[in-house]
């Protein structure tokens, strides 16, 4: 009995010992986020430490993301081939190789695409091998610039560190001619707004087969009607951060050729700090939605409308599909989660396909990739991870415009601040695991440095 005793207690201490010994080993592990008390709001979970700004109207459901400092991703080689284009089926093999078909992107004089022979990049990291889910391959498209400024960011931009990660002919937007057997058969392998995994063919071509105007793939398509003879193009991109708070950057703002707000975007009672006009609106449906339900209150009512704006879908989900061919067509949704809403109600009676566009699963990987490469990648949270909402209207703006002003971001100041312009006391603002907030903050700080943006801060 005494020896069997001494066998229980010894296979206790041996138990307990090994237990120790994993704690410690997952201690050691590198995460990337603040081991810091969370709590449960509205189902999801949030951190209850310091905020910042943005857009964290996106949906609240990840844990908080720990300081990371931006890094470029490893030197890439490019190459290039033709090759020729298929007919509309669904793809049939999932497993495809890393390979893009596109066709390359001109203007004729009266402003149509002309369509070039297809081009084949394949973009591979020297070094460690990647992981698949990564996808450091792109399509690539050739649009003629919209001017000649002699100080553009493009030019610029080879000069700095960026001048490696910057791909001067990634397509911003996709649209009809996007859809291929092939592309779906590459894009089928990324989830989420970085691919289109879990996203029926049909649904796919059923929407954007809806984009098939030139104004569907140019994000500033009405340029020729508003230069008024400039040489270069000034955007504003708008963020809702409370550093804006009597800023007094209203007119300075409206003063840019093209103003780009996202998510919760109040604007009536707030001209004087953010401004009147509105030309881009960068959402997806889930955190425009999300929207309309936390800031009502403040008076969001929904995304701004007038003559010049134009809507640019996130996709996200395929929500997004649904919704945006509901707009263009001017029926309700058909299906789905938003099934028989009105997308009027959201972007006016007046809509037209021309208003709207959507951002390119490539774009949103590319920028995930080599602008804002977490550690969240290399944690189970990989798959939700993506670019904060306000971060790709910037980044959108950045590969479109030859002059960038970004207003009301991220600062390091940014506790002397609210969450949003428009609170009406003090909030702090949450950091979520799909988004790496700080790392975005980082990233604005090297752009302003760089000379590749102009962000306001406070003196």
């Amino acid at each position: 009995m005494a020896l069997q005793r001494r066998l229980v207690v010894g296979l206790v201490v041996v138990g307990c010992l090994l237990c120790v010994y994993m704690l410690c080993m997952n201690l050691e592990s590198p995460l990337s986020w603040s081991m810091v008390p969370i709590k449960h709001l509205h189902g999801f979970i949030q951190e209850t430490s310091e905020s910042s700004s943005l857009d964290y109207e996106e949906p609240p459901d990840r844990e908080t993301s720990r300081d990371q400092s931006t890094r470029p991703p490893p030197t890439s080689t490019v190459k290039t081939r033709t090759s020729t284009a298929a007919q509309h089926k669904p793809a049939e093999n999932n497993n495809a190789p890393e390979v893009s078909k596109s066709s390359s992107r001109s203007d004729d004089a009266d402003g149509t695409r002309t369509k070039g022979p297809p081009i084949l990049q394949l973009v591979q990291a020297d070094g460690p091998k990647d992981p698949p889910f990564i996808g450091d391959t792109y399509m690539s498209e050739d649009i003629p610039p919209l001017t000649e400024c002699p100080d553009d960011i493009r030019s610029r931009v080879t000069k700095t560190a960026f001048g490696e990660r910057f791909l001067e002919h990634i397509p911003v937007l996709q649209w009809a001619e996007d859809v291929t057997p092939e592309q779906h058969q590459r894009l089928i392998q990324y989830p989420g707004a970085h691919g289109w995994g879990g996203l029926d063919y049909n649904t796919l071509v059923e929407t954007l087969s809806v984009l098939n105007s030139s104004s569907s793939w140019r994000l500033l398509d009405d340029w020729k009607d508003r230069s008024n003879q400039s040489e270069c193009i000034r955007c504003a991109a708008v963020g809702n951060g409370g550093i804006l708070k009597d800023s007094k950057k209203g007119k300075e703002i409206d003063g840019h050729h093209y103003v780009f707000r996202t998510n919760g975007a109040i604007i009536k009672g707030f001209e004087q700090d953010v401004g009147s006009r509105t030309t881009h609106y960068t959402f997806s449906t889930n955190t425009m939605m999300n929207s309309m339900r936390s800031y009502a209150g403040a008076g969001y009512r929904g995304p701004p409308q007038s003559k010049e704006t134009r809507y640019v879908f996130l996709p996200d989900h395929d929500r997004d599909y649904l919704l945006m061919k509901a707009a263009a067509t001017h029926r309700l949704v058909e299906r789905g989660r938003d099934r028989a809403r009105d997308p009027s109600r959201y972007f006016g009676e007046d809509v037209s396909v021309e208003k709207l566009k959507m951002y390119h699963p490539d774009f949103i990987r590319y920028l995930r990739n080599r602008f804002l490469r977490s550690s969240a990648l290399k944690t189970k949270y990989k798959n939700i991870y993506r670019p904060s909402t306000g971060a790709v209207m910037l980044l959108a703006a950045l590969h479109t415009c030859d002059q960038v002003s970004a207003y009301g971001f991220m600062t390091p100041d940014y506790r002397n601040y609210s969450d949003h312009y428009y609170d009406r006391s003090y909030h702090r603002v949450g950091f979520f695991i799909n988004h790496d907030l700080r790392m975005e903050m980082s990233l604005w700080q090297q752009l302003h440095q760089a000379g590749l943006i102009r962000l306001y801060m406070h003196r």
